[in-house]
Order: C-alpha cells, then sequence, then structure tokens
C-alpha cells in the first residue's frame, strides 16, 4: 500500500463512519457500549518526503477511543501494519499523552522494545495481540506504567514497543516477563529497555535487557 493511501485511510477515518457492531441492539437502535479505564489515543508517523518535513510534520492524531466497540471499529478501518510504508508508525497513548520523549509523561521513563529482524513474523498478529493488552491493562495491571505503545515499520525489520512512565526496574521487570509472552518470543529472547534521558543522545546501547 503506498504512502498517499495510508495517509489518505488514517485521514478519513473516524468512528462515526466505521459503525462499529453492537453487542445489543433493539429497535430503537439501543447500545451497549464496553468503556476501557482509560481514553486511548491513535497516533501515525508518515515517511518523510524530503528532509525538510519535521518531526511535528509526520505525526498525527488518527483518533481518540475509550470502548471497546471503537477500538474494533478503528482496528478495522486502518492499514494493517503488514501494509504500512517503510519509515511509518502506529502510536497508541493513553489520555492525552504525545507519544514524545520530551512529554511531561515519557521524559522520566523509557522504553521496552523488540526487535523483529525476520519479517516471516505475523507481525498483524502481534501487534493487534500488543493493543489488547496495553487497553485491556493485563500487562500493567496497576495502570500506572505504561503511557503506550509503539510499533516501527523499517526497511529490515519491524519493532514494537511498551513506552514507560519511570525506569524503575522491578516494575520493568514485571512488564518485561508478561510482554515477552504477548510477543509469543523464546525462553532467550531479551527485550531491550531504553531509558529516554539517555538514549536520545544519540545510538547509545540498552540500558537493561530483560
Amino acid at each position: 500500500m503506498s504512502v498517499e493511501e495510508v495517509t489518505q485511510k488514517t485521514q478519513d477515518l473516524t468512528v462515526d463512519e466505521a459503525k462499529p457492531a453492537t453487542v445489543l441492539s433493539d429497535p430503537k437502535e439501543f447500545q451497549l457500549k464496553h468503556p476501557l479505564s482509560s481514553k486511548w489515543t491513535l497516533w501515525y508517523t508518515k515517511p518523510p518526503v524530503d528532509s525538510s518535513e519535521s518531526w511535528s510534520d509526520l505525526l498525527r492524531p488518527v483518533t481518540s477511543l475509550d470502548t471497546v466497540e471503537e477500538f474494533w471499529a478503528i482496528q478495522n478501518g486502518i492499514p494493517k501494519p503488514f501494509d504500512l510504508p517503510i519509515k511509518s508508525d502506529y502510536h497508541l497513548f493513553r489520555n492525552d499523552i504525545r507519544p514524545e520523549w520530551e512529554d511531561e509523561a515519557n521524559s522520566e521513563g523509557g522504553k521496552l522494545s523488540y526487535q523483529f529482524k525476520n519479517k516471516r513474523h505475523n507481525i498483524d498478529d502481534l501487534w493487534l495481540r500488543t493493543l489488547l493488552a496495553v487497553i485491556g491493562e493485563t500487562i500493567d495491571e496497576e495502570e500506572s506504567e505504561i503511557n503506550g505503545c509503539v510499533l516501527n515499520v523499517r526497511k529490515a525489520v519491524f519493532k514494537i514497543a511498551l513506552w514507560t512512565r519511570t525506569t524503575n526496574l522491578n516494575a520493568l521487570t514485571n512488564i518485561a516477563t508478561k510482554f515477552k509472552q504477548v510477543l509469543q518470543l523464546g525462553e532467550g529472547e531479551k527485550l531491550e529497555f531504553y531509558n529516554h534521558r539517555t538514549s536520545n543522545s544519540g545510538h547509545a546501547p540498552p540500558t537493561a535487557l530483560l
């Protein structure tokens, strides 16, 4: 799928137009919705066309959601990860947090990341599993540590990451254990943790392997 096609699909998406299926309906179109614990916003980063484009030019919010029905409407209305062009990203972040390390909610934290170097992995399924675990609060049961999740589409790899509010090692270790199960990683495979404060100054090595 071309950059233009993906960008158009994200621009055109609204929850109303997607007309999500409802769990319960009557002749008067009564709808029962299932609220999530938090509001989430989906963001899309389009690939740069020329060097003059800044990060703010490339990053745009797609839509927000706070119910299960809205999530599935959005999920079914946007391109799947495997169809995204190279150098594009999806971001799903809690409340009004921007997917930028400078955001106050992110500045003291970091990211738990894994690179899928073999593109035969079913990245569509792995990203969906990540989204469901994040909005369902099954990785971060206290609802206090995970700010969002990110998918990066690159030439040789797919990357999936969780962005955290802090760098607390005990919390990160617990989250990493559950995240590896979500990503269906083997026993010997490790997640890389990058502290935002140190990793954005260049090609810094991971702060920890979990």
